[in-house]
């Protein structure tokens, strides 16, 4: 049995992509363990049927805490008997292609973003100089890669001459679909409140559109959020609510009317992005509203199933919403597509995909 060991900066219990991802390759016969960043006041990590591993950091945030985080990383695989690494994004690279030249196994590299297009790196010209050299560094030296969307696996290529396959993040098909029956019409909104999301003109558009909004998860705009939501006396219409474990969020999301996913145009990584909500509002049949960037005009063209706007203007944002709420023949038509795209963007196709690429790997 061929053990494989992944490392991710993410809080393991919220991180519906590695669990997936550790979960499929735990049934096909790899012996699978997980490693993360341990967050002060963290819930317990709940079972699963591959190994996780936590490491505290003292810092939490900026060089101290990536510094501290890539030592950890490093001594606790330093000891560890694997046949194999997989560095889960740009942050958990240079431990794993140590690791993999010190004990001369493969490496893998899974890019869930486009590390130094970020808008945290992107901002910070000396932050994204000193990660494109981590960059330009490791990324030629991984043989093996995958990543989120077409455009971000086109983009390794142009730059390194580095062949990435697609493996998209999209949820469990859990078939048969039973459409809910909805209270209310709520607009949801799941996953990171960050910057670069749009929530800055999301929150406002609220007072034109007759809807409640629903926000579920944490991040580095929640303070932010909830300041906008006082400012504009949205209270009663706004509800910020914190993260919840992946099972849960999914009947959540089931009960909304709307999904929204919005991405500000900030760097190359937000441009070619495919969020897993936009998936995740796929397979729970709502249509949403959404941005016009190559990946999700792609598939709205196959599945029409998303209201997409340029940019996250404000107006742009009340006008798309209440087209959803106003127009029933638009939205049982989305909703319909929605139904028709989830047989295909589930994870039980991406898997497949998944488990031929680490078979690929020799020995």
């Amino acid at each position: 049995m061929k053990t494989i060991y992944f490392t991710a900066i993410s809080e393991l219990v919220y991180d519906q992509r590695m669990i997936r991802i550790c979960g499929s390759l735990a049934k096909h016969n790899y012996k699978v363990v997980l490693v993360g960043r341990r967050y002060r006041g963290a819930p317990p990590l709940p079972e699963q049927p591959f190994i996780q591993a936590r490491l505290f950091c003292r810092f939490t945030s900026g060089w101290l805490l990536y510094m501290e985080w890539n030592l950890k990383l490093f001594f606790f695989l330093l000891f560890k008997k694997m046949d194999l690494v997989c560095a889960v994004d740009l942050d958990t690279i240079v431990p794993c292609y140590l690791i993999s030249t010190l004990k001369g196994i493969e490496r893998v590299y899974d890019a869930h973003e486009l590390f130094t297009e970020m808008k945290e790196v992107v901002s910070r010209p000396y932050i994204k100089k000193c990660w494109l050299a981590v960059e330009r560094f490791a990324v030629p030296r991984f043989q093996y890669g995958y990543t989120v969307s077409q455009q971000i696996a086109d983009e390794f290529y142009r730059r390194y001459g580095s062949r990435f396959e697609v493996i998209r993040n999209v949820p469990l098909n859990n078939d048969p679909f039973f459409p809910p029956v909805l209270q209310k019409k709520i607009i949801l909104y799941q996953g990171a409140v960050n910057h670069a999301r749009g929530l800055e003109n999301l929150i406002p558009a609220m007072k034109q559109v007759n809807a409640e909004l629903h926000l579920y998860g944490k991040g580095n705009f929640e303070q932010e959020t909830k300041a906008l939501i006082a400012r504009h006396h949205l209270e009663s219409k706004v509800k910020l609510h914190a993260a919840v474990p992946p099972q849960e969020l999914k009947t959540i999301t089931a009960t909304a009317y709307i999904g929204i996913n919005l991405v500000e145009n900030t760097g190359l990584n937000q441009y070619y992005s495919l969020a897993n909500k936009f998936f995740d509002y796929i397979q729970a049949g709502i249509p949403q509203v959404t941005m016009q960037y190559p990946g999700y005009e792609s598939i709205n063209k196959e599945y029409e199933v998303a209201v997409l706007i340029a940019n996250t203007d404000e107006q742009n944002i009340v006008g798309a919403c209440n087209r959803l709420l106003e127009d029933e023949y638009l939205y049982k038509r989305l909703a319909d597509n929605c139904r028709q795209a989830r047989k295909l963007y589930n994870w039980q196709e991406e898997e497949k995909k998944l488990v031929a690429f680490y078979q690929k790997i020799p020995d």
